[in-house]
């Protein structure tokens, strides 16, 4: 089976409302004209610019997704937002676990898997986050990180629903907006790993059908090389995201 690659741009705290909409009016020119692949395009907007664009892109391909969400569905949450709230506006996909969730809001894996149970539930696709810092890497501690963050925030998720409900997100957190990035060969290495360990957390026939996504300063320049390796279903985009020629090359890289 081959897997349909995806490319998520995640804007981050940028963008107010006429920015956001003026990003996505260029994006979906340049797509038209320009993309002849069938790469899966994901946007991923802050929330007060998600019904707005959900309305620009309603003819076209590009999906929405949101950067977080809560784990539970309603309730005295002052400042959170639920599944279904992101639901009626449009969403399809949600980023759970994502480093910056981890390390500024203490968003652990038990948290973590409330929430993607959550999205699954509510009709949401999660794109889960793992990735290890620069000390994990260092000491070599990083695998034993990575199978915590797996084998935890996935406990107790039916691997009958999962490849069509669930994509993985590897994001070494030494090369998230620092410029670096992990070699091809790094990171098919640790695509790779996480798909074997997927392979006893469900199956080997789920996992071979789970998208695994590399986040660490993907650019146009790097990506059709990260992208060709057999473990790497696309990318999860930061910075480059918010310059649309820049992501729409990203999108062309796509084999």
């Amino acid at each position: 089976m081959k897997r349909r690659k995806i490319v998520a741009g995640n804007w981050k705290m940028n963008n107010d409302l006429n920015e956001a909409l003026g990003l996505v009016t260029e994006i979906k020119g340049i797509v038209k004209d320009e993309v002849r692949n069938d790469a899966e395009i994901i946007l991923f907007p802050p929330y007060i610019s998600l019904a707005s664009i959900a309305k620009n892109i309603e003819k076209h391909p590009i999906l929405l997704g949101a950067q977080n969400v809560h784990q539970e569905n309603v309730g005295a949450y002052t400042g959170e937002i639920s599944v279904s709230m992101l639901k009626s506006v449009g969403c399809s996909y949600v980023i759970i676990g994502h480093s910056e969730r981890r390390q500024y809001f203490s968003e652990d894996n038990e948290l973590l898997n409330l929430k993607i149970k959550r999205a699954i539930s509510g009709g949401l696709v999660p794109i889960y986050c793992i990735g290890e810092t620069l000390e994990e890497r260092e000491n070599g501690d990083f695998w034993d990180v990575l199978k915590t963050q797996l084998w935890e925030g996935l406990e107790g998720i039916s691997a009958e629903i999962a490849p069509e409900k669930m994509v993985i997100a590897y994001e070494p957190v030494w090369a998230i907006g620092t410029g670096k990035t992990a070699s091809t060969e790094q990171a098919q290495d640790v695509h790779s790993y996480i798909r074997e360990e997927l392979a006893e957390i469900f199956s080997p026939e789920t996992a071979a059908q789970i998208r695994i996504l590399y986040g660490g300063s993907v650019k146009p320049d790097n990506a059709k090389e990260l992208f060709s390796a057999p473990d790497i279903d696309g990318g999860l985009i930061g910075g480059a995201s918010l310059k649309s020629r820049d992501f729409c090359e990203i999108i062309k890289a796509v084999g």
